[in-house]
């Protein structure tokens, strides 16, 4: 009698093998995660839930009263105040003014650097273009705002420099309002024009070859070419650039307080730097969590409003 040889089944990969595994629990795949969500934890969802908790309270730490009370909750007292500071207002004001000029100038440059990257061609030239865009974006804030105070110095900064071979007047960039002003933009925009450069560089790279190749040929107008076929690719790249760009701008402190202390005067004054000043140096920490909050609030909106006049979807 004949018997055929059945074929031992294969073990099924999968949770059943894993399961008998040396080592290997229900809660092992939580002990990988733990270690991020604690960071993540520690670092952005307790300090905001501590800001908004502190937002509604009477919270300076320098009245003795506030904190024999146990800082009493003052509801939106604090809000309250916030709109109706003027110096607030300036403050952000001015942070606006800084958007509208930083922003639209990275946007300009970094398509151009974007288009002529993305062309066929130069080679070598092109790799070590892409390397060294990535040099600003791995420079910290605080370093940026060294780098500037000696550009801008005015005994021997670059700036003067060039202008005195211009056979212009030297300029205490640092020293008056206008200079200051536009000190920290030209720093910004060598800071972020590279990040806003590769952005718009990954938005091309999705634009199909075939159908580029035959827009090519069919009109040797650049502009033609990038409002028809190039520019649905990169509104998805200017959407995250309008959002980053927004959020970074609102919170924007360490390259403007070591390059001016948001002087002179308050020509550098942003938000964020009179944040921290009514935080660390008025100590109300109360008025200063409600000020960030709106600022949040602020960058929420404000998301909203590009995704929903921006984005599209590529069809």
């Amino acid at each position: 009698m004949s018997v055929s040889a059945a074929k031992p089944a294969k073990p099924k990969p999968g949770g059943a093998q894993r399961r008998h595994h040396p080592g290997y629990g229900r809660w092992t795949p939580l002990w990988f995660l733990a270690p991020a969500v604690a960071a993540l934890f520690l670092i952005g969802i307790y300090p905001t839930i501590f800001a908004l908790v502190t937002s509604f309270r009477r919270y300076n730490i320098t009245r003795r009263a506030d904190a024999l009370d146990g800082y009493p909750f003052v509801g939106f007292d604090n809000y309250l105040s916030v709109l109706a500071d003027r110096s607030f207002w300036d403050s952000l004001l001015l942070t606006g003014q800084f958007y509208l000029t930083v922003v639209p100038i990275q946007i300009v440059l970094g398509v151009g650097i974007a288009l002529m990257l993305h062309r066929p061609g130069l080679g070598w030239l092109r790799a070590v273009t892409r390397v060294s865009l990535v040099v600003p974006l791995a420079t910290t804030y605080a370093v940026v705002g060294l780098i500037g105070r000696l550009i801008f110095n005015r005994d021997f900064g670059v700036a003067n420099q060039l202008l005195g071979w211009l056979g212009l007047s030297l300029s205490d960039w640092l020293g008056n309002p206008t200079g200051a002003f536009i000190a920290i933009v030209v720093m910004d925009i060598w800071q972020w024009t590279p990040f806003v450069a590769l952005i718009f560089l990954a938005g091309l790279s999705m634009v199909p070859v075939d159908i580029e190749e035959a827009a090519r040929l069919e009109t040797k107008s650049h502009w033609a070419l990038l409002r028809y076929v190039q520019l649905p690719y990169l509104l998805p790249g200017l959407t995250a650039v309008l959002i980053l760009r927004s959020a970074d701008v609102l919170k924007l402190f360490d390259m403007v307080f070591v390059m001016t202390r948001g002087g002179p005067g308050s020509a550098t004054d942003l938000v964020s730097v009179y944040v921290q000043r009514i935080g660390f140096k008025v100590f109300d920490l109360g008025l200063g969590s409600a000020q960030a909050i709106l600022l949040l609030i602020m960058t929420i909106l404000l998301s909203r409003l590009y995704i929903r006049v921006f984005y599209r979807e590529i069809e």
